[in-house]
């Protein structure tokens, strides 16, 4: 009977979820800044001001969907006993090396310029992640459509995410852009293409989103501390 019922209030959730997708889409502005050569002239020539607004809602909405589809995984696949590991995430993030603050402290105390970079990298390292993960869910017989959407629009708008944050590096920074190859070229762990257990499979995919939700829900923190201290409030601690 639980069994049943869980089932009906996934589908209610996922059913409301869907209902709702196009309005949320519907209120994002575009980020896309590359044109047909590949320039970022399309963004360059926003405002700062403006471009930092555009990428603070790009994240914002990145962390919600985030949340959406980690809560949908767990429902649709992990067993009960497991949700516990939620809590738990973060441990095994492979961003959790990363020189990145963790702390309301340490985040107040780092620079514009390591703000930036920081959102940078955390894009960056999401990149090959989220292809695997889209890869593996799609083997599932019984994934949502919505779970999968999801996954491909988060992957979409973490790649308009990351040439946004390049083009406020050179606005606001005036300096070069640290590059995936020279970030991560000795701390990533290549994802391979074998197929694990199906319980293996699940919980490395639970963990996955659990992890990308913390890193998603930073990188609109440290976005919006910095549009806070752009804009000279007197306070910006609740960040």
């Amino acid at each position: 009977m639980y069994l049943i019922k869980n089932r009906v209030n996934v589908l209610q959730a996922w059913l409301w979820c869907v209902s709702l997708w196009p309005c949320w889409l519907s209120h994002a502005v575009p980020l896309d800044c590359k044109d047909e050569t590949g320039s970022l002239a399309q963004c360059a020539s926003i405002s700062q001001e403006k471009l930092l607004d555009r990428v603070i809602q790009h994240a914002e909405l990145i962390y919600r969907v985030s949340e959406e589809s980690c809560t949908l995984f767990e429902d649709m696949f992990v067993p009960y006993p497991l949700h516990a590991l939620r809590s738990q995430g973060g441990n095994l993030c492979h961003t959790k090396p990363f020189p990145i603050p963790g702390s309301k402290s340490e985040i107040q105390q780092i620079s514009d310029k390591w703000l930036l970079h920081s959102v940078l990298m955390l894009v960056q390292s999401w990149m090959e992640p989220l292809i695997y993960l889209q890869t593996t869910l799609n083997r599932y017989d019984d994934a949502p459509d919505a779970l999968l959407n999801k996954t491909k629009w988060v992957s979409d708008k973490l790649l308009s995410l990351e040439q946004g944050v390049v083009v406020l590096i050179r606005k606001m920074l005036d300096e070069g852009i640290l590059t995936s190859s020279s970030i991560f070229e000795h701390t990533l762990t290549p994802y391979n293409e074998q197929s694990p257990e199906v319980l293996e499979s699940v919980l490395r995919n639970y963990n996955l989103l659990i992890c990308f939700k913390k890193d998603a829900h930073k990188m609109e923190t440290f976005l919006k501390l910095l549009k806070c201290r752009q804009s000279n409030k007197l306070s910006c601690v609740s960040y």
